[in-house]
């Protein structure tokens, strides 16, 4: 039911409790509801059910690579796929024009001397591989090779050859610039061909996309950043004690049939309810589906986690009563569609339920936290839990209120091969995660892997995947900046880690990228250390 308002401070000491500071930024727009975009993604191995785990790994593994491999690795030599630079007999002719989104275009004139010695490697190699009656390997006649070979199958080969051994030579004039995977030729095969035929040389053009540059709106801001961290009331420690003290009590009870009376705070009830627009116009009057729901389980004492207002309508309620109330939603509310929309909404109640509870005293103590002989000691256990997850909370919600406002700092022209893989890089951890939870077969991992399903959370994530690369970048540079610095045993001992979880969960995994993924977060770390330690950071409780 959409009209209780989703809770990000739930308690669960039973349980391996995370308390999870949302970012305001993150969309649910999604077509398919199990793709729920979480922000909250940790570069960790992410544990999902072995028996599937080989299918579902070939699946996503490509989706899979962290931003630094783009940017930090030799661009020159990933570019070309390994290929040789070797010596041409004369020197190409290499024009470079920026174009938009950190692209760069390299229009490529190679002179006729080049191909002619392309085309002579060419028909040495043919020479060697063919077999012509009557005359000796290597010692064939060109016309005759030509004939038995065909003149095409010449021409498209040294073509082929002119673009293996120019293209490094081009790839140079952006050493250390290239992004890994994004080069492209974007001349056609065919329009080369019939240059070389007669010309017996050629051009082509390449797109490559370049290592984006970092510019700073406020050159230094970022040293003196000013930030308001939002904190919920809920994850303060003694308010979060009391009410896991409540939560563990209210476990204990059991819940019983209310025969006599009308429904009042400390019930449970289970509700079916619906709501239509109020308009005088009768043919204007809609249903408002975000605030339908059968067997609705409403505790009253939580309230505070439905529409303000919601449990004053009904108090009093029976089971097997109907009640129907106006209602105006809140200019506050989070779903906009719906903030200040005037609905009559209609509430039947299905079931009434008070709980029959134990005394809350020592006795109990024991079952409210193992080990505990008193109420005392149950509070300064529980307590201990709420301060040490408030503290991680008030982290988090720190860290992230910097990442947001660094996007706002800067200014970067970002490459769509850079989006794309980050992107996919997001995608595939949330994939792993929802198969971690779920059990898919082979055909709804096939359809969450499609290109449709990938460009669907491309699009609807947009804004998101940028804010993302920017922060990775902006992070980047103020470690270089500042020349921050994390030790090599940290490297290595994080890294030892990260694989032995792999290995645990018996996952595949490259060491290369798990370095990689490791360098990262200990950059982050120093330079979230030094942000905070620089900033003037202002804590408002909501």
């Amino acid at each position: 039911m959409e009209v209780c308002v989703n809770s990000t401070k739930l308690l669960n000491l039973n349980q391996n409790t995370r308390i999870f500071v949302p970012r305001n930024s993150i969309s649910h727009s999604f077509k398919n509801p199990i793709l729920q975009f979480n922000n909250n993604i940790q570069k960790r191995p992410l544990n999902y059910p072995l028996n599937q785990r080989s299918c579902f790994s070939r699946q996503i593994r490509s989706l899979q690579r962290p931003i630094s491999s783009r940017i930090k690795a030799s661009p020159a030599s990933s570019a070309t796929s390994g290929a040789e630079t070797d010596k041409l007999p004369a020197d190409i002719m290499v024009t470079e024009t920026q174009e938009p989104n950190s692209r760069v275009r390299l229009s490529v004139e190679v002179p006729a001397a080049v191909g002619e010695d392309c085309y002579k490697r060419v028909l040495k190699e043919f020479m060697k591989q063919a077999k012509i009656p009557g005359f000796r390997p290597g010692k064939i006649p060109e016309s005759v090779l030509l004939n038995y070979v065909g003149e095409e199958s010449v021409q498209k080969a040294t073509v082929e050859s002119i673009l293996k051994r120019t293209l490094p030579h081009a790839m140079s004039t952006v050493t250390g610039r290239a992004l890994r995977d994004s080069v492209r030729i974007i001349t056609k095969f065919s329009d080369m061909e019939k240059s070389y035929s007669s010309l017996s040389s050629l051009s082509y053009d390449v797109i490559v996309d370049v290592a984006p540059e970092v510019k700073w709106i406020s050159e230094n801001g970022y040293k003196s950043m000013k930030i308001v961290v939002e904190i919920d009331h809920d994850i303060e420690a003694e308010k979060a004690c009391e009410q896991e003290i409540k939560r563990r009590h209210k476990s204990l009870g059991t819940l019983k049939i209310v025969t006599d009376r009308g429904l009042q705070v400390g019930d449970l009830a289970v509700l079916d309810i619906s709501a239509t627009t109020i308009d005088q116009d009768e043919s204007n009057v809609q249903k408002v589906p975000a605030a339908e729901s059968k067997g609705f389980q409403f505790d009253t004492e939580d309230d505070d986690k439905v529409l303000p207002g919601f449990l004053d309508s009904i108090i009093g309620i029976r089971q097997g009563q109907t009640k129907s109330f106006p209602y105006v939603f809140p200019e506050t509310w989070q779903q906009e569609n719906l903030r200040g929309v005037e609905a009559q909404f209609s509430v039947e109640c299905k079931e009434l339920f008070y709980r029959d509870l134990p005394e809350l005293n020592d006795s109990i103590a024991d079952k409210l936290f193992p080990g505990c002989t008193d109420l005392n000691q149950v509070k300064e256990s529980l307590l201990q839990k709420c301060q040490e997850m408030e503290q991680a909370a008030k982290d988090q919600a720190t860290d992230n209120a910097i990442l947001d406002q660094l996007c706002k700092m800067v200014e970067i022209d970002i490459p769509q091969s850079l989006f794309e893989e980050q992107g996919r890089q997001l995608y595939g951890a949330r994939l792993l995660e929802i198969q971690a939870n779920v059990k898919l077969n082979e055909q709804q991992l096939a359809t969450l892997s499609s290109p449709k399903a990938v460009n669907e959370f491309l699009e609807n994530q947009r804004e998101n995947i940028i804010n993302l690369i920017k922060q990775n970048l902006a992070v980047g540079d103020i470690f270089k900046r500042e020349n921050l610095q994390f030790s090599t045993e940290e490297l290595v001992k994080e890294v030892q880690n990260s694989v032995a979880e792999f290995k645990r969960h018996k996952q595949e995994y490259d060491e290369e990228r798990v370095r990689e993924q490791v360098q990262d977060v200990l950059e982050g770390a120093k330079v979230l250390e030094w942000l905070k330690e620089h900033a003037d950071i202002q804590y408002v409780t909501r």
